[in-house]
This record gives C-alpha cells, sequence and structure tokens, in this order.
C-alpha cells in the first residue's frame, strides 16, 4: 500500500568515491551511488521495490511527489562509506525512539528479513555472475548475510554462539533477540555502550538484508 504523494526526508552520507542516501523512518529504504545525484536516483528508483517491505510491516509507504526530497541531514563519509556500508552515524539517528518508534522500526527490519527469505525462495542455486564473473550464488549470500547478522548482533550487546546460516531455528533465535532489543525504547544513546544506536542499527541491519535480496532478485534468471 502507498500512500498520497508526499516529499521525503532522507539522509546522505558522502564519501570520496561513494555515496549512500536513505529515507529517514523507513530503515532499508536506503541506495548508494558513485555520485550523489546517482544515489538519490537510485533511492527514488527504489521505492517500489521497497513497497513489499511496508506491506509486510502493515505499513504504507509514502509516495514522493515528482521526486520531491528533503534534507534532514547531509554529512561526510569515510572508508566505510567508500568500501560500499552506509557507516556514519547521524545526529538523526541519536534521536529518542517511542515504545511505538521502536516497535514501528523493528516491524521494518523483521520485515527485510521476511522478503528477503520470500526471493531466496524463489532464486534458483547459481545466480548470473557479473561482468567479471564474479558475485556470490544463493547459498553463499544468504550464510554472508546470516554471518553479518551476528555481527551486527554484538554491535548490540548481545553475544550468541554463531552457527550455520541452514540452521534455521537458531537463525530465528538470533533475529529475535535482535528485534527484542530494537522493540525497547531509547533516549537515543549508543546500545550496550557502544556506538550503534536503535535508529541506526535499524536501517543498518535492514538494508544488508534488502541489498542483498535485491541483488539476488537482479541476478536470477
Amino acid at each position: 500500500m502507498v500512500m498520497a504523494e508526499a516529499s521525503i526526508d532522507i539522509g546522505e552520507e558522502i564519501g570520496a568515491r561513494r555515496t549512500f542516501v536513505w529515507v529517514i523512518d523507513w530503515p532499508g529504504w536506503c541506495r548508494g551511488g558513485k555520485t550523489l545525484e546517482l544515489a538519490r536516483e537510485a533511492l527514488l528508483a527504489a521505492g517500489p521495490r521497497y513497497a513489499p517491505v511496508a506491506e509486510a510491516a502493515g505499513l504504507a509507504l509514502p509516495n514522493p511527489a515528482s521526486g520531491r526530497i528533503r534534507v534532514v541531514e547531509s554529512v561526510g563519509g569515510g572508508s566505510g562509506t567508500d568500501f560500499g556500508v552506509p557507516s556514519a552515524i547521524i545526529e538523526d539517528d541519536r534521536r529518542p525512539t517511542s515504545e511505538a518508534d521502536a516497535v514501528r522500526l523493528a516491524g521494518l527490519v523483521e520485515a527485510g528479513w521476511t522478503v528477503l527469505g520470500r526471493v531466496a525462495a524463489s532464486a534458483p542455486a547459481e545466480l548470473r555472475k557479473g561482468p567479471r564473473g564474479g558475485g556470490r550464488d544463493r547459498d553463499k549470500m544468504l550464510s554472508h548475510v546470516v554471518e553479518a547478522d551476528y555481527a551486527y548482533a554484538r554491535e548490540i550487546g548481545l553475544r550468541l554462539r554463531e552457527r550455520p546460516w541452514d540452521d534455521r531455528p537458531a537463525v530465528d533465535a538470533l533475529h529475535a533477540a535482535v528485534l527484542d532489543v530494537l522493540r525497547t525504547p531509547s533516549d537515543g544513546s549508543p546500545l550496550a555502550d557502544r556506538r550503534w544506536t536503535v535508529r541506526y542499527a535499524a536501517r543498518r541491519i535492514a538494508w544488508h538484508a534488502l541489498d542483498h535480496s535485491w541483488e539476488m532478485e537482479d541476478r536470477s534468471d
């Protein structure tokens, strides 16, 4: 379900060789590009692809009128940005989260995992290779996402024994534990005395799941 047309609020992270932009309060609606202009174009183009995530979370997605955006915050990126990861934690990420905010953000992260699972279920085991013959196949990509989720769990204060990607009960328990943390109201402080806040954790985790979900779609015959 898509809302009536309106402008959307975005954040920007501009590195020397790569830029990421994302829609505020919609974890996972994030795209990168070699330039700010290309990243913004990719973000707007990804709206229809993000719609199933909003739907899975039971939410209505804003539809930017004529590509209208409002930049809430724009910051410089670093080595992580240029490597290909949205790494900057902006002031907006430090906003408090009420119980309703936290439940909504966690619901969108969970929906990102749900969409990844749906895509993987219909994707071939061997994915189309890139121009140089590179890229992970489906199962290796799923393994990579789960390995990253265990690393992300540590960033928010969880210590869980890492299990294989296809150990479904263990992965479900991992995701449940992460969602429990994200659903907890916060004053915006870093989680577990580390670096990540609830809002940044939600957008980073959802971005990674959806980035690979959309890659899997693009490389499926």
